[in-house]
């Protein structure tokens, strides 16, 4: 091993624990808020949620124009794939391309989009009660930690896994900011049982703690509404889900290339919005778990960097971020980026949160 090799395995085994933060915010009195990425699902069942898993399913399709697509751009990595279309359809436009070929990569990127979500939803676990009461407690305890004390939950993923703790445990302090309208207020009066109408957005949204800054499997745009696929008719959930997408009704998912695309996606829908900018104003403190910061995710630190510069004078800001890594090379990775924050970095092994028991 070289000398290089030894310092870096040394800093990593010396990076404080997930319960060394928890205690060193508390010390200082200090708000936290939490951040997830891919790195959530991840450590649910890697078998499910990685790259790889997407990728082998799409692959299965044996679509032509994907195929190609990946032999050409030879990796597995969809927002470096996404990111590399919309390069090409740049050039072709610029270069005065013909209108088939630029439509025939406008359409590349679209499949590729519809695909990366026909797979999520097709490898994702049928039901809530496929997830093992044991992982469904712990992650319950991780999430209350921040939900029970007023904090805000962020999560960039489109599974279900986020959604089906806090229904299985009947959480009493997530709010996603939905809400049905009771249509028969009377019915007490006259011996009916109650009905709503659908599951709309915006109704509970002043007192949201939880957001899909990516959107989500079970949300929707209808195009006047924001609306939250629910059980009903006696199906499962995604069993719903699929039906809405087998009619070309797909949930609101952020699947651009780099930051700056993913960024417009978000100003492009109003649900995100709100998502995005609650993210731009949070104070405290900010722990990540399973979320890299890599190169198309410059978005989010400058949401971090624009909730770390807000309330300069009243001290009413987001003065720390503790970002989990599972490596030395994680940590190695961080470090080369720290300059990219306006608030002090801090790195914890993500190993030790245990979130999934």
């Amino acid at each position: 091993m070289s000398k290089k090799s030894v310092i870096q395995d040394l800093e990593f085994k010396q990076l404080r624990t997930y319960d060394e933060v928890l205690k060193d915010l508390k010390t200082k009195r200090r708000s936290k808020h939490l951040l997830m990425g891919n790195g959530f699902s991840m450590a649910y069942d890697k078998n499910i949620f990685s790259y790889n898993a997407l990728y082998d399913f799409i692959e299965k399709l044996k679509d032509p124009v994907l195929s190609k697509l990946f032999e050409v751009i030879n990796t597995k990595n969809f927002e470096q794939i996404m990111r590399q279309l919309d390069n090409f359809i740049e050039i072709a436009i610029a270069l005065g391309g013909n209108d088939k070929l630029v439509k025939q990569l406008q359409a590349a990127n679209e499949l590729l989009q519809k695909s990366l979500i026909d797979a999520v939803s097709s490898l994702h676990p049928e039901h809530v009660f496929e997830m093992p009461e044991e992982k469904s407690k712990s992650c319950f305890n991780f999430l209350s930690a921040y939900l029970d004390n007023g904090e805000k939950v962020f999560s960039t993923n489109y599974d279900l896994l986020l959604y089906w703790v806090l229904m299985r445990n009947e959480s009493k302090t997530a709010n996603d900011g939905f809400g049905m309208e009771l249509l028969n207020p009377g019915y007490h009066k006259t011996g009916d049982d109650p009905e709503y109408d659908d599951l709309y957005w915006g109704k509970y949204k002043d007192e949201q703690s939880v957001f899909h800054v990516h959107g989500t499997l079970p949300i929707f745009d209808t195009g006047t509404e924001i609306e939250k696929e629910v059980y009903k008719n006696r199906k499962y959930l995604l069993t719903n889900i699929k039906e809405r997408m087998d009619k070309k009704d797909y949930p609101i998912f952020v699947t651009a290339g780099d930051g700056e695309e993913k960024l417009k996606h978000i100003y492009h829908n109003r649900y995100l919005t709100f998502c995005y900018e609650n993210l731009c104003k949070i104070t405290g403190s900010l722990i990540t778990f399973g979320f890299g910061f890599g190169e198309y995710d410059e978005h989010i630190i400058d949401a971090i960097n624009k909730a770390a510069k807000r309330g300069a004078q009243s001290g009413e800001k987001l003065f720390s971020v503790y970002i989990g890594v599972y490596s030395e090379g994680g940590l190695e990775h961080i470090k080369s980026i720290e300059h990219k924050f306006l608030c002090k970095v801090n790195v914890y092994n993500a190993g030790t949160a245990n979130i999934w028991s």
